[in-house]
């Protein structure tokens, strides 16, 4: 199972309790479990509310930490989707500009 981008989900009770279920018995099983998240080891590693406390602390205990660095792919698209924008605002005008 992969659970991705942990940590985005409401803060709800409800939403809390169904991840920290999904976890529990992903643990109990013994089956695999992917998580990728945002929030930083040393965050997951002092959260204080209790409920979040709980889930963590089972994520640590079945899987290993691992950090992927690097750039933002959502951010690079963005920035490239951005020059082309203007590359073509640039040659609309430029056409307007010889009519």
């Amino acid at each position: 199972m992969i659970i991705d981008d942990l940590g985005v989900e409401r803060n709800s009770g409800y939403a809390l309790g169904i991840i920290f279920s999904v976890i529990d018995r992903r643990i109990r099983s013994g089956r695999p479990l992917i998580i990728t998240t945002n929030l930083p080891l040393k965050e997951i590693k002092s959260e204080t509310m209790l409920d979040k406390r709980r889930i963590y602390d089972r994520i640590l205990e079945m899987c290993t930490p691992m950090y992927v660095g690097g750039a933002s792919k959502r951010e690079a698209i963005a920035s490239m989707k951005m020059e082309k924008a203007k590359t073509l605002l640039n040659t609309n005008r430029g056409e307007e500009k010889c009519e």
